[in-house]
């Protein structure tokens, strides 16, 4: 096993970023907060990743916080750029997809709440349980939840701090897929795979629009979007994927 807090993988166009602390039950302190974030900025800098995996080591997702740590140093795991736990403020700009293995709790659903896509293992759990320390998810867990799931839920989960099954999650649309124990990484990476299959340029433009649109005018909606889409009509890759299909080939994406 790896020493590195965090590690990197790069397949098919898909980067596996691991937190790797399962003796901490894999909470974040300062330096894997900095080693997430340094990570995360190389996977988008890079021709060669298309989609992003969180997953991580052992039987639990993460605990969040490093309390342990913070209490010894004082310093908790904000970076200047990406916020709380390396990812809070600022998750990645390609399409990421968390594969949640056991507990994710607190900060470690916080996390998971960065990714697009959740695939989970059939004995996760996903709660934040601040509200019985006396504290808020203010790493994006009282932001995100009520955007992801019905907003009584979310609520519930939030005032009450009870956590919830993976099953639950999936029947709330939270999780995307659920699978048996074990499988949780393998499943995510799979369906990370089939997002690589497509245009990556077309991927994450879709995916800005997605997420930029929910708070544009109704009457608005086209319009502001033509531009965005536009660029992609326009677009060596959409060229590539018409003339791909009339020959009867798999494309060969440059992402321009």
């Amino acid at each position: 096993m790896s020493n590195e807090a965090i590690t990197v993988e790069i397949s098919d166009f898909v980067a596996t970023i691991t937190i790797n602390r399962p003796e901490v039950r894999n909470a974040i302190d300062l330096p894997t907060a900095l080693e997430l974030e340094r990570a995360i900025d190389e996977a988008e800098q890079s021709v060669d990743v298309r989609v992003i995996v969180l997953a991580a080591t052992g039987p639990v997702f993460s605990a969040g916080m490093d309390l342990k740590a913070l209490t010894a140093t004082g310093d908790r795991p904000i970076t200047e750029r990406r916020g709380a736990f390396g990812i809070a403020a600022r998750p990645p700009e390609k399409p990421t997809v968390a594969a949640v293995q056991g507990k994710a709790l607190g900060g470690g659903l916080e996390i998971a709440l960065t990714a697009d896509l959740i695939v989970a293992s059939r004995d996760a759990e996903f709660g934040l349980p601040e509200v019985k320390r006396g504290l808020i998810a203010a790493a994006g867990g009282v932001l995100r939840l009520p955007r992801r799931i019905p907003r009584n839920v979310a609520l519930e989960m939030i005032m009450t701090g009870k956590p919830i099954s993976a099953p639950r999650a999936c029947e709330l649309g939270l999780v995307n897929m659920v699978v048996p124990p074990g499988q949780a990484l393998d499943a995510a990476q799979e369906l990370a795979s089939e997002i690589a299959l497509n245009a990556p340029l077309a991927v994450r433009m879709s995916k800005w629009i997605a997420d930029n649109s929910v708070d544009w005018p109704t009457d608005e909606l086209f319009e502001r979007m033509q531009p965005k889409a536009q660029i992609i009509r326009e677009s060596k890759d959409a060229a590539e994927g018409a003339l791909a299909f009339v020959e009867k080939r798999s494309p060969v994406w440059c992402g321009e």
